[in-house]
């Protein structure tokens, strides 16, 4: 089975809540799924919703606070951002913001119209168990997130066009690997990745086709990218290692990119 990050599932079912056109208990569930319940701190310096008495400090409470607060102002969204060193694209700033993001790996930045405050949603993650029986322990730090910038350019058009490349370019680098040959615990991963679709609840049920085609895409392009880097399976030089390497990651990328381009598109504000 293919699955989204944390934050991508809290973007696109957040959004949703948001925009009233999704439930609050289904979103809170498929974001949760079996972690234990997240909790969520807002760091100083990170300014109260607009309006509301109390703090939220979970992840249900947060979801309905911005839900209230997006019905007042008149909308809302939330954006993901998926940065990696040397990739920063979709930091929203300022400075700690940005190597908070980093750390995490991924990140979610919450804003309502006619607001110029924005918060940045960063999870941070202590996984517990054992492979049989994992679990996570998830706080969603909130911290103060810089106006809002230009969007993105990329749209989910160009983003499947791009996939299919990356798609092809990850696939051959698995094959030439042939690491099911060397690891006897790759095959099922590996069939797994190539068969599998994307987990049910890893969007709402109304999300667009092409936009869930476009995630399912990217999230087999990156489970590939992740077997594909675990070792280098047969024998290769230290140069064709290291060009693989760096084919590996450009795909990586792309698949980002196009995961972030995806969740938001149905999250950006109808321009005139």
């Amino acid at each position: 089975m293919l699955d989204l990050p944390r934050s991508a599932r809290l973007a696109a079912w957040g959004t949703g809540v948001l925009s009233a056109d999704v439930p609050l208990e289904p979103a809170v569930a498929a974001v949760l799924r079996d972690d234990e319940p997240h909790a969520v701190s807002f760091e100083e310096g990170a300014s109260a919703l607009p309006g509301l008495p109390g703090t939220p400090d979970d992840v249900r409470t947060l979801l309905a606070a911005l839900a209230e607060c997006a019905h007042t102002a008149g909308g809302g969204r939330l954006l993901l951002a998926l940065p990696v060193p040397g990739d920063p694209r979709g930091l929203p700033g300022p400075a700690a913001v940005n190597v908070a993001a980093l750390e995490a790996g991924e990140c979610v930045v919450a804003e309502l119209d006619g607001c110029a405050q924005r918060w940045a949603l960063v999870p941070e993650v202590t996984e517990f168990g054992s492979v049989w029986e994992p679990g996570a322990l998830v706080t969603w730090r909130v911290l103060g997130a810089a106006p809002r910038r230009a969007p993105e350019s990329s749209s989910v058009a160009e983003s499947e066009r791009e996939l299919r490349v990356a798609l092809s370019t990850a696939t051959q680098a698995l094959a030439t690997l042939d690491v099911a040959r060397w690891r006897e615990d790759a095959a099922d991963r590996i069939a797994a990745v190539r068969d599998g679709g994307l987990a049910r609840d890893a969007v709402p049920a109304g999300t667009s086709p092409r936009v869930t085609r476009v995630l399912q895409t990217a999230a087999r392009v990156l489970a590939i990218v992740d077997l594909a880097t675990e070792d280098d399976g047969a024998a290769i030089t230290s140069l064709e290692a290291t060009s693989r390497a760096r084919a590996l990651r450009e795909v990586a990328g792309v698949a980002r990119r196009a995961l972030v381009a995806a969740v938001n598109a149905h999250a950006e504000p109808a321009r005139p």
